[in-house]
């Protein structure tokens, strides 16, 4: 008879299954039946809230960071007595970078020298950024770029940052000989046309 009958049984034993599940839902839920109200209650008026607190007599203390300090009698200083301020202290060099502070300096002062400051953006390869960062390390002329040889190759390389490698990538030496030498024609054969 059960196996007669088995997708009645099942279709009843759903329906039981949905209605335990309402009847229990519904008497899960917490009703309110007391509808007093509380002077403490969003919605009360101002008034009745801050007379309730007034009337409690409750402190609420202030927090510890807003008190002020007591201003207390300082002993009279005497001249004598004054510390001198400590002088700040200079971090040591990295090692990576020993050495380069005397190198700029001479980029420096070999830059002014000789009194070029050229655009170094025509150089494919040196954008704004660069250009900015180069004139912070002294190199501000084609000349200078152009009489690298490789040990300043990788000292100029070394400070670019993220720009590194994007000297001899690009051949910035043999792009700024083309253009020191205002060998205009040369350098877009050999390096494409000038913006």
């Amino acid at each position: 008879m059960i196996e007669a009958n088995w997708p009645l049984l099942l279709v009843a034993f759903l329906i039981g299954l949905a209605l335990a599940f309402f009847l229990f839902r519904t008497n899960r839920r917490t009703r309110v039946t007391d509808n007093t109200g509380d002077v403490l209650d969003e919605g009360a008026s101002p008034a009745a809230r801050n007379q309730t607190l007034i009337d409690s007599g409750q402190v609420v203390p202030a927090p510890p960071e807003s008190r002020a300090p007591a201003p207390q009698a300082s002993p009279e200083i005497k001249p004598a007595d004054r510390v001198q301020a400590p002088q700040p202290v200079v971090p040591p060099t990295p090692a990576g970078l020993a050495g380069t502070g005397a190198a700029v300096a001479s980029a420096a002062t070999s830059a002014t020298t000789q009194g070029s400051s050229d655009d170094l953006t025509r150089i494919k390869g040196v954008g704004p950024k660069l250009a900015a960062r180069l004139d912070e390390l002294g190199v501000t002329g084609f000349e200078q770029i152009a009489a690298w040889d490789e040990a300043e190759i990788d000292r100029v390389d070394a400070e670019l940052g993220r720009f590194q490698g994007r000297i001899r990538r690009d051949n910035w030496v043999e792009q700024a000989r083309f253009l020191a030498n205002g060998d205009t024609s040369g350098y877009e054969g050999r390096f494409g046309k000038l913006d």
